[in-house]
């Protein structure tokens, strides 16, 4: 059967899977490490693919490629294809200031009801308002703006900077792609009409500019030089989505470097407030998505702090009582995105002689992280999204304690899929998608299924130190 490879341009590394496009067997992988950084030059990113795509075996025999990728990310373009400065991506905080200015000008109401978004610092039109303001002489250069899987789905086809012998096609920039999934985290993309907003993107940039032409969830965005379709791609989490064959009543948890809780819907989502983003889904349907900046690093630093491994923090955890004793953390070590609080720290309350012991702290920690993501679940399933199921994915969610606390967090049935890459998983599948025609429906193995056991005491002291 023919072969299709699927990537995940995530925010540390570019994995590359090849899959049976009948059966979704995997043939083989390989992988390559990302800059560490807020701002990256995409470069990078375009030998990390180089690499990863070596490493799995090339593209020789295979049928069909496409890229998932990092949300929100801004790659600014000059008229030669060049890329203007760094990259922003979806971490980078500094364009706070400039996501109120834009609330201010336009209303969270006005701007939730024509993008299903009220932007933060994470959004594409958050960034392109800080280079309006930070860098004047930048922006004015600026003839088309990309997100990270649209210009290496670009690149992938052969077209890139003017002065670039490895882009053979040139700087054909009306040849840059894009799909619903990613368009809708820009915060000028209106994924209800399927079309851009060029009215908040002249107030986010100073002027109107080139923007991908958007795809649709089968819609072929051309061949690499070689002759392979190559897909819409995606947003990382409607990558994942699609990678988990998520549906309609399926809420998905994802523990990474950052945290979402995201659902399946028919139909648009929009949240004034802010808390949820109405972002679209890779397969013509919506994905209401809130996100944390804090989730796994959590664990990184109470595992550093206690001195002992992660495997050895979840047996800690273990062996204390759910609500650690009354110790709270509140693990805002990088600022955070929902809540919309980019300059926050992380505080660690309720600590008396009885509470404060390595026990204790350990399961705070992993305590405070999931508290933070049932919060999100809780937006979502509040503006009216039938939950059935709840998938925890990422490498946390193979730690015994994560798993064991999360049933005792959350209310809904929690199952834990086989640890895999979900996000190039889900580009495989869109390729196989462009290239058959129909969407596939591979199997999903599950690794843990923990029985419920659900404790209140958990979230009701989180949500008392969260006043």
């Amino acid at each position: 059967m023919p072969l299709v490879a699927g990537v995940d341009s995530s925010t540390q590394s570019c994995k590359v899977v090849i899959r049976d496009a009948s059966t979704g067997a995997l043939a083989r992988m390989g992988r390559a490490p990302h800059p560490v950084g807020t701002e990256v030059d995409p470069a990078a990113w375009w030998l990390a693919l180089q690499q990863a795509l070596t490493a799995a075996g090339g593209l020789g025999d295979v049928a069909a490629v496409s890229i998932a990728g990092q949300q929100h990310g801004m790659v600014a373009l000059d008229d030669k294809g060049g890329v203007i400065r760094d990259a922003l991506l979806w971490n980078d905080t500094r364009s706070a200031p400039a996501a109120a200015d834009l609330i201010a000008e336009f209303g969270a109401d006005e701007l939730a009801r024509r993008t299903g978004c009220v932007p933060v610092a994470s959004f594409t039109i958050t960034k392109l308002r800080w280079l309006r303001d930070a860098e004047p002489e930048n922006a004015a250069r600026v003839a088309a703006v990309a997100l990270p899987h649209d210009w290496l789905t670009w690149r992938l086809r052969g077209y890139g900077p003017a002065d670039d012998a490895s882009s053979p096609l040139g700087p054909v920039l009306s040849e840059l792609t894009t799909d619903r999934s990613d368009a809708s985290g820009t915060g000028y993309f209106d994924s209800t009409t399927n079309e851009y907003d060029r009215e908040l993107l002249v107030a986010a940039l100073g002027h109107d500019c080139l923007l991908p032409r958007v795809l649709g969830p089968s819609e072929s965005a051309g061949t690499t030089e070689s002759g392979t379709l190559v897909g819409p791609g995606a947003g990382d989490n409607a990558g994942a989505a699609l990678g988990l064959g998520a549906r309609a009543g399926d809420v998905v948890v994802s523990i990474g470097t950052s945290g979402t809780a995201f659902a399946v819907t028919d139909s648009p989502i929009n949240d004034a407030s802010g808390t949820v983003a109405g972002f679209a889904d890779a397969s013509g349907l919506s994905l209401p998505l809130v996100a944390t900046l804090n989730a796994a690093r959590i664990l990184d630093a109470t595992a550093r702090l206690l001195g002992v491994t992660h495997d050895e923090l979840g047996a800690l955890a273990l062996t204390a009582e759910p609500g650690s004793k009354g110790l709270v953390l509140q693990p805002y070590f990088e600022g955070e995105r929902t809540p919309n609080l980019p300059d926050a720290t992380a505080t660690l309350f309720g600590m008396t002689l009885a509470s404060t012991t390595r026990e204790s702290l350990a399961r705070a920690a992993i305590e405070g992280m999931l508290c933070g993501l049932a919060d999100g679940v809780a937006a979502v399933t509040a503006l009216g999204v039938q939950a059935e199921r709840l998938l925890i994915i990422g490498g946390a969610a193979m730690n015994p304690a994560v798993q064991a606390i999360a049933a005792q967090v959350f209310e809904l049935p929690v199952s834990i899929p086989t640890p895999g890459e979900y996000v190039a998983d889900g580009a495989a599948a869109q390729a196989a998608w462009v290239l058959s025609g129909t969407r596939p429906s591979w199997q999903v193995a599950t690794a843990a299924t923990p029985a419920p056991d659900f404790r209140p005491v958990i979230r009701q002291q989180y949500a008392a130190r969260s006043l």
